[in-house]
Protein backbone atom coordinates (compact mmCIF):
# COMPACT_ATOMS: atom_id res chain seq x y z
CA UNK A 1 0.00 0.00 0.00
CA UNK A 2 1.37 3.41 -0.97
CA UNK A 3 1.30 6.17 1.67
CA UNK A 4 -1.20 9.02 1.50
CA UNK A 5 0.47 12.35 0.76
CA UNK A 6 -0.34 15.73 2.29
CA UNK A 7 1.47 18.80 0.92
CA UNK A 8 1.42 22.13 2.75
CA UNK A 9 3.30 25.25 3.79
CA UNK A 10 5.17 27.97 1.88
CA UNK A 11 7.58 25.57 0.20
CA UNK A 12 5.07 22.77 -0.44
CA UNK A 13 6.44 20.19 1.98
CA UNK A 14 5.22 16.61 1.84
CA UNK A 15 3.91 14.73 4.84
CA UNK A 16 3.17 11.03 4.45
CA UNK A 17 0.54 8.95 6.23
CA UNK A 18 1.43 5.28 6.39
CA UNK A 19 -1.47 3.12 7.51
CA UNK A 20 -1.25 -0.37 8.92
CA UNK A 21 -2.82 -2.83 11.36
CA UNK A 22 -0.46 -1.67 14.11
CA UNK A 23 -1.54 1.95 13.78
CA UNK A 24 -0.97 4.92 11.51
CA UNK A 25 2.40 6.66 11.20
CA UNK A 26 3.06 10.19 9.95
CA UNK A 27 6.33 11.08 8.27
CA UNK A 28 7.10 14.78 8.87
CA UNK A 29 4.82 17.56 10.09
CA UNK A 30 4.30 20.31 7.49
CA UNK A 31 1.92 23.19 8.13
CA UNK A 32 -1.72 22.13 8.12
CA UNK A 33 -1.20 18.40 8.39
CA UNK A 34 -2.82 18.22 11.84
CA UNK A 35 -6.09 19.68 10.45
CA UNK A 36 -5.87 17.26 7.52
CA UNK A 37 -5.58 14.34 9.92
CA UNK A 38 -8.45 15.59 12.08
CA UNK A 39 -10.64 15.90 8.97
CA UNK A 40 -9.99 12.20 8.38
CA UNK A 41 -10.59 11.28 12.02
CA UNK A 42 -7.03 9.94 12.29
CA UNK A 43 -4.63 10.23 15.20
CA UNK A 44 -1.27 8.64 14.31
CA UNK A 45 0.59 6.57 16.85
CA UNK A 46 3.77 8.53 16.10
CA UNK A 47 5.39 11.21 13.95
CA UNK A 48 8.74 10.34 12.40
CA UNK A 49 10.75 13.43 11.46
CA UNK A 50 13.25 13.19 8.62
CA UNK A 51 14.85 16.40 9.91
CA UNK A 52 13.78 19.53 11.75
CA UNK A 53 14.00 22.36 9.21
CA UNK A 54 11.03 24.67 9.84
CA UNK A 55 8.94 23.48 6.89
CA UNK A 56 8.98 19.89 8.17
CA UNK A 57 7.98 20.72 11.76
CA UNK A 58 5.50 23.61 11.57
CA UNK A 59 2.75 21.33 12.87
CA UNK A 60 4.92 19.33 15.27
CA UNK A 61 3.61 21.13 18.37
CA UNK A 62 -0.01 20.76 17.22
CA UNK A 63 0.49 17.03 16.72
CA UNK A 64 2.12 16.73 20.12
CA UNK A 65 -0.93 18.45 21.62
CA UNK A 66 -3.02 15.69 20.01
CA UNK A 67 -1.01 13.21 22.07
CA UNK A 68 1.18 12.04 19.19
CA UNK A 69 4.82 11.40 20.19
CA UNK A 70 7.61 12.83 18.04
CA UNK A 71 10.60 10.73 16.93
CA UNK A 72 13.74 12.34 15.50
CA UNK A 73 17.50 11.96 15.27
CA UNK A 74 18.22 14.97 17.51
CA UNK A 75 16.56 17.06 20.21
CA UNK A 76 14.63 20.19 19.24
CA UNK A 77 16.65 23.35 18.75
CA UNK A 78 16.16 26.61 16.87
CA UNK A 79 19.48 25.98 15.15
CA UNK A 80 17.98 22.90 13.52
CA UNK A 81 14.65 24.53 12.59
CA UNK A 82 16.37 27.48 10.83
CA UNK A 83 13.61 29.82 11.97
CA UNK A 84 15.84 32.92 12.06
CA UNK A 85 17.25 32.11 8.62
CA UNK A 86 13.76 31.77 7.16
CA UNK A 87 12.64 35.05 8.69
CA UNK A 88 15.69 36.75 7.21
CA UNK A 89 14.43 35.58 3.82
CA UNK A 90 11.17 37.40 4.56
CA UNK A 91 9.11 34.29 5.26
CA UNK A 92 6.57 34.75 8.09
CA UNK A 93 7.74 31.62 9.86
CA UNK A 94 6.87 30.88 13.46
CA UNK A 95 7.54 27.39 14.73
CA UNK A 96 5.78 26.69 18.02
CA UNK A 97 8.35 25.02 20.30
CA UNK A 98 7.96 21.29 20.82
CA UNK A 99 10.02 18.51 22.34
CA UNK A 100 11.26 15.27 20.85
CA UNK A 101 9.84 12.31 22.75
CA UNK A 102 12.16 9.64 21.35
CA UNK A 103 15.62 9.95 19.80
CA UNK A 104 16.33 7.58 16.92
CA UNK A 105 19.43 5.40 16.71
CA UNK A 106 20.40 4.73 13.06
CA UNK A 107 22.75 1.91 14.06
CA UNK A 108 19.84 -0.43 14.75
CA UNK A 109 16.46 -1.25 13.19
CA UNK A 110 13.53 0.78 14.46
CA UNK A 111 10.30 -1.12 15.12
CA UNK A 112 7.03 0.72 15.58
CA UNK A 113 3.34 0.07 14.79
CA UNK A 114 4.13 -3.31 13.30
CA UNK A 115 6.74 -1.86 10.91
CA UNK A 116 10.50 -2.36 10.97
CA UNK A 117 12.42 0.59 9.53
CA UNK A 118 16.06 0.60 8.51
CA UNK A 119 17.43 4.03 9.46
CA UNK A 120 20.31 5.95 7.94
CA UNK A 121 21.84 9.23 9.08
CA UNK A 122 22.47 11.23 5.89
CA UNK A 123 23.69 14.74 6.80
CA UNK A 124 24.73 17.36 4.28
CA UNK A 125 21.39 19.11 3.81
CA UNK A 126 20.65 19.17 7.54
CA UNK A 127 22.82 17.93 10.37
CA UNK A 128 20.01 15.73 11.68
CA UNK A 129 18.72 14.27 8.39
CA UNK A 130 17.65 10.65 8.67
CA UNK A 131 15.99 8.36 6.12
CA UNK A 132 13.38 5.68 6.80
CA UNK A 133 13.57 2.53 4.68
CA UNK A 134 10.89 -0.18 4.73
CA UNK A 135 12.43 -3.15 2.88
CA UNK A 136 9.26 -5.26 3.00
CA UNK A 137 7.30 -2.48 1.27
CA UNK A 138 10.08 -1.49 -1.12
CA UNK A 139 10.03 2.19 -0.18
CA UNK A 140 12.14 4.81 1.53
CA UNK A 141 11.23 8.21 2.96
CA UNK A 142 14.19 10.37 1.98
CA UNK A 143 13.28 13.73 3.49
CA UNK A 144 15.33 16.45 1.78
CA UNK A 145 18.31 14.25 0.91
CA UNK A 146 17.20 12.83 -2.46
CA UNK A 147 14.52 14.17 -4.81
CA UNK A 148 13.31 13.27 -8.29
CA UNK A 149 16.31 14.38 -10.36
CA UNK A 150 17.65 16.49 -7.51
CA UNK A 151 19.25 16.49 -4.08
CA UNK A 152 18.86 18.67 -1.01
CA UNK A 153 20.35 22.14 -0.72
CA UNK A 154 23.72 22.24 0.96
CA UNK A 155 24.09 26.03 1.24
CA UNK A 156 22.10 26.30 4.47
CA UNK A 157 23.66 26.30 7.95
CA UNK A 158 25.00 22.81 8.64
CA UNK A 159 25.06 21.95 4.94
CA UNK A 160 27.86 20.11 3.17
CA UNK A 161 27.49 19.12 -0.49
CA UNK A 162 30.16 16.40 -0.74
CA UNK A 163 28.96 14.88 2.53
CA UNK A 164 25.39 14.78 1.23
CA UNK A 165 26.34 13.10 -2.05
CA UNK A 166 28.52 10.59 -0.21
CA UNK A 167 25.65 9.75 2.15
CA UNK A 168 23.17 9.34 -0.71
CA UNK A 169 25.54 7.03 -2.54
CA UNK A 170 26.23 4.96 0.58
CA UNK A 171 22.73 4.70 2.04
CA UNK A 172 20.23 5.29 -0.77
CA UNK A 173 21.80 4.28 -4.08
CA UNK A 174 22.75 1.02 -2.38
CA UNK A 175 19.04 0.11 -2.21
CA UNK A 176 17.34 -1.99 -4.92
CA UNK A 177 16.46 -0.12 -8.14
CA UNK A 178 12.73 -0.75 -7.68
CA UNK A 179 12.66 0.99 -4.27
CA UNK A 180 10.18 3.86 -4.32
CA UNK A 181 11.56 7.13 -2.95
CA UNK A 182 9.15 9.47 -1.16
CA UNK A 183 10.91 12.84 -0.76
CA UNK A 184 10.19 15.90 1.33
CA UNK A 185 9.20 17.90 -1.75
CA UNK A 186 7.92 17.00 -5.19
CA UNK A 187 6.82 13.67 -6.68
CA UNK A 188 7.97 10.21 -5.74
CA UNK A 189 10.66 8.50 -7.80
CA UNK A 190 12.67 5.28 -7.68
CA UNK A 191 16.24 4.48 -6.78
CA UNK A 192 16.84 3.07 -10.26
CA UNK A 193 15.61 6.23 -11.94
CA UNK A 194 17.79 8.44 -9.77
CA UNK A 195 20.79 6.21 -10.32
CA UNK A 196 20.36 6.69 -14.07
CA UNK A 197 18.92 10.19 -14.43
CA UNK A 198 19.87 12.34 -11.44
CA UNK A 199 22.36 14.93 -12.77
CA UNK A 200 23.80 15.51 -9.27
CA UNK A 201 24.76 11.85 -8.85
CA UNK A 202 26.28 10.94 -12.22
Amino acid sequence: MNPDVYTGGFVQTNGYLLTGPGGDLLIDAPAGVSKWLKSKGITPVAVLLTHQHYDHVEDAAALQEMGVPLHAFAAYSKDLTLESVARNWGLPISVVPYSIDHLLDPTRPFEIAGRCFQLAHVPGHAADSITFHLPEMGLVFSGDTLFAEGIGRSDLPGGNGPQLVQGIEAHLLSLPDATKVYPGHGPFTTIGRERSHNPYLT
